[in-house]
């Protein structure tokens, strides 16, 4: 891996096939479809500018970064705006990075995420909040979030139980998850 050239761009309609199988390997079957793709993109596309991005080995797709802009996503009783130091309105929402194992521990995850917070910045961001998987192998997901500048928000027990019951398979719980999310926050 150290004598590739990992190359970064903005993600588009010809990486959804691809994005979707990295993301059921990672995240489970039932968690990105080829209909959810579509509205996730969407989210994160506002003024022109577009929030999500993808890592490539070569033709390759090893890692990728979904986020929602603005005002174009909705809080849900999982999330805690009050304990936020920053505007709602201002506030993105990080909804999913993924790296391929094999590519884990090079920095794709951070790259993904700098570019991601350059594009929200520009959406009028200033924070974006996250629900970062607890039961990550070795709390990875809190860990990796809390380097790049993010901080805890609250824990949320039971957060992806109600997908799980509606065809989530969870790669720990399978299809009762009892997981926990940590509701992290990073300021610009």
């Amino acid at each position: 891996m150290q004598d590739r050239k990992i190359r970064y761009q903005e993600l588009d309609e010809s990486h959804f096939s691809a994005v979707v199988a990295l993301g059921t390997i990672v995240h489970g079957d039932g968690y990105l479809d080829e209909k959810n793709i579509v509205e996730w993109v969407n989210k994160g596309c506002k003024d022109g500018v577009n929030s999500n991005f993808i890592a490539l080995d070569g033709d390759k797709l090893v890692g990728f970064r979904l986020c929602y802009s603005p005002q174009q996503w909705q809080t849900d009783k999982w999330c805690s705006p009050q304990l936020w130091k920053s505007e709602q309105s201002q506030t993105a929402y990080f909804k999913c990075n993924t790296v391929d194992a094999n590519y884990r521990g090079y920095g794709i995850g951070s790259n993904l995420l700098k570019l991601a917070v350059d594009a929200l910045k520009k959406q009028g961001a200033t924070a974006g909040v996250s629900h970062l998987w607890r039961q990550s192998p070795g709390n990875s997901a809190v860990k990796y979030f809390t380097k790049c500048g993010g901080e805890l928000v609250k824990d949320h027990p039971g957060k992806w139980h109600q997908d799980s019951l509606e065809g989530y398979d969870c790669p720990i719980c399978s299809f009762n998850c009892s997981c926990v999310a940590a509701e992290m926050i990073i300021y610009f």
